[in-house]
């Protein structure tokens, strides 16, 4: 994920913000009935405590509405993880205040407090700053371990991150890490299994879901309103009316992506919404109209089970049928069996379907169960999460301006702190390539400003009889910072095979220097399939040798030769793919670790109008080239991104 977690924080010593999701459900004696989400945030806890922090959480109960409400206090959570730490839990009887405070500053490391319950205070919904500045007083950095509110923009989920470093916990991380890829990089066959009440409820979520999957599986009261807008008569079944030219239109979108979308083809009907109702199982084309659909039958649960064999990820959220009548569950247990068996990665969500797994005993044989509802509904529909959105950036975005044979010394210089000036406030990095001739003058100008320089080439030995030739010794004497390796103009123009590029890299990382190694794809190997044997060579060619330890400084730009000047403008989707290409062989090299370090930019005829567009998922940035002659060009591409 591209954003930091607890690994990246520095703990030892610190007082942490933890916000937890331990909305628990309580008897009316205030015992927990479920600590499910509480046992979730374990791991992150042990680890702050094991790494030497002071452990300080925030969470909701209910719904207090702005007020104090003994009914929504906290206390009895607080109890409760005591015994699940085996350690004591203090409490403060206020989020914010003079005791928070006073308690927040005497804890040690290796103590935990709990602070009152968020919501007593009606700042905390509004995401008041003047509210989350306060509780950021309490700490040293913050952690974001509850998925479940990271859907809202709440002060102790996004407005505190405007105060304190913040980072993901172990929970958030692994809900970002699997419903995240099922967003942006799902592995192929892709199966979607959606139900509940209501097609309302999701569209999001199904209008997403259409542009990625294989296959796609409707259950629950929703399809009956899919199977009415197709004509079929649903007698007392639940329908949205309102909603049948959206079914249709859903439906259209299916055929139109190749998506097998599969509908019930028979249905348990009942003659009443009840648990003892007298049932039939009969077909969809045939149903008595004085009855409801109240599960999907035999036939159909068949049919879905043989769908989901061969698909290599699966996701699941919401109920096949009535799930909390006994009588109608049949269908959901059959869809759990059924991804249960698959050996798919397989993600459940909602909770009927989490309900169901359990129910089943099946929960160890899921890849992963979600704990957020309607985050994880939020999240599949492609919406960003103000809780995620907001955690630091694991890597800083970029913005690299390659002046190439252009600019003489004193324009260099003009060059350079027009930028400088029209950049300024910006919090992405900015680096120009200067001509090598101008490049210790502009050093001497911009020197400690915001903007970064370095160089465009390097020779791979660091002094010797090669005339026209600049080293790496040469360029960190001007105290540059970065070097580029490998650029297409220097792979097509002046020859530099493979074998050049990888000395190149080595002699940039002996000279302490960072390079941004370029790599890319012709048209022909485009056209033939190649582009991912291109890229994976290029890239295991340039880093035999390199430390892991040395990876993680550089950062590789991304040129489609066949795009550049050839009027065939590349989609941002063709260099996302790339980009995932780059960030996965990098990770089979060295590590996950690694790979989430290591930034990725586009570089292909980049301008104000489309930087932005590519500058998203795994792609960190842009390596201008014409655009950044300009500042004022150069300069809003620096703030569109």
């Amino acid at each position: 994920m591209d954003k930091k977690t607890l690994c990246d924080l520095e703990l030892n010593g610190k007082k942490v913000l933890v916000r937890v999701d331990y909305n628990v459900p309580m008897d009316a004696e205030g015992n927990i009935t479920d600590d499910t989400r509480m046992t979730a945030s374990l791991d992150t806890l042990h680890y702050l405590l094991e790494q030497g922090a002071a452990v300080i959480l925030m969470a909701h109960l209910g719904r207090p509405k702005g007020e104090v409400n003994k009914k929504y206090s906290l206390e009895p959570v607080a109890a409760h993880l005591s015994k699940l730490l085996d350690m004591p839990v203090a409490f403060a009887h206020d989020c914010i205040g003079a005791e928070a405070e006073k308690m927040a500053a005497a804890l040690k490391p290796g103590e935990v407090l709990m602070l009152e319950n968020l919501r007593f205070h009606k700042e905390e919904e509004k995401n008041d700053l003047g509210f989350a500045e306060k509780l950021a007083l309490l700490a040293d950095c913050y952690v974001n371990d509850g998925f479940g509110v990271s859907h809202r923009a709440h002060a102790s989920v996004e407005g505190v991150t405007h105060f304190l470093p913040a980072a993901a916990g172990f929970l958030l991380e692994k809900e970002i890490k699997f419903i995240g890829r099922a967003v942006t990089n799902p592995l192929h066959p892709y199966a979607a299994i959606i139900g509940g009440a209501k097609v309302s409820d999701k569209i999001g979520v199904i209008e997403n879901l259409l542009d990625k999957v294989d296959v796609l599986l409707i259950g629950g009261g929703m399809a009956n309103t899919f199977l009415a807008a197709q004509g079929y008569k649903m007698g007392k079944s639940l329908v949205e009316e309102d909603k049948l030219d959206l079914a249709r239109s859903l439906l259209e979108k299916a055929a139109k992506n190749n998506v097998k979308m599969l509908l019930p083809v028979d249905l348990v009907m009942a003659s009443a919404f009840a648990a003892d109702a007298d049932t039939k199982i009969e077909r969809v084309d045939s149903l008595t109209q004085d009855y409801m659909a109240l599960d999907i039958g035999p036939e159909s649960r068949l049919q879905y089970e043989a769908a989901l064999q061969g698909a290599k990820m699966i996701v699941w959220n919401g109920p096949m049928g009535v799930f909390e009548m006994d009588a109608f569950a049949h269908g959901t247990e059959a869809v759990a069996e059924a991804v249960a068996k698959s050996k798919a990665i397989s993600i459940v969500g909602g909770g009927d379907s989490v309900a169901a797994i359990e129910k089943t005993g099946l929960a160890s044989k899921i890849s992963h169960i979600s704990t957020g509802g309607g985050a994880s509904l939020e999240y599949l529909e492609g919406k960003v999460l103000p809780g995620i959105a907001a955690l630091d950036d694991l890597r800083r975005k970029m913005v690299a301006g390659n002046w190439k044979m252009y600019k003489t010394v004193g324009e260099a210089v003009e060059l350079a702190e027009a930028i400088v000036e029209e950049t300024n406030g910006t919090l992405n990095e900015v680096v120009i390539f200067t001509p090598f001739t101008a490049l210790e003058t502009v050093a001497d100008a911009i020197d400690g400003k915001h903007v970064g320089y370095g160089a465009q080439d390097l020779f791979w030995e660091d002094e010797g009889a090669y005339t026209g030739a600049v080293s790496g010794k040469m360029i960190a004497d001007i105290c540059a910072e970065y070097v580029i390796v490998g650029h297409s103009e220097r792979r097509t123009l002046f020859g530099d095979n493979e074998v050049a590029v990888a000395k190149k890299l080595r002699a940039a990382y002996r000279n302490g220097l960072k390079p941004v190694l370029c790599v890319g794809e012709n048209a022909e190997e485009r056209a033939e399939g190649k582009t991912s044997r291109k890229i994976s060579m290029q890239l295991q060619s340039a880093l035999k040798g390199i430390t892991a330890e040395e990876a993680e400084s550089m950062v590789v730009a991304y040129e489609p030769l066949w795009a550049i000047g050839s009027g065939n403008a590349a989609t941002a989707a063709d260099a996302q793919e790339v980009a995932v290409l780059i960030r996965s062989k990098i990770e089979k090299i060295f590590s996950e670790e690694v790979a989430r370090k290591v930034r990725i930019l586009y570089g292909g005829s980049v301008t104000e109008k489309n930087a932005a567009d590519f500058v998203q998922g795994e792609i960190d940035g842009v390596l201008v080239g014409g655009a950044s002659l300009k500042p004022e060009s150069f300069s809003a591409i620096v703030r569109s991104v």
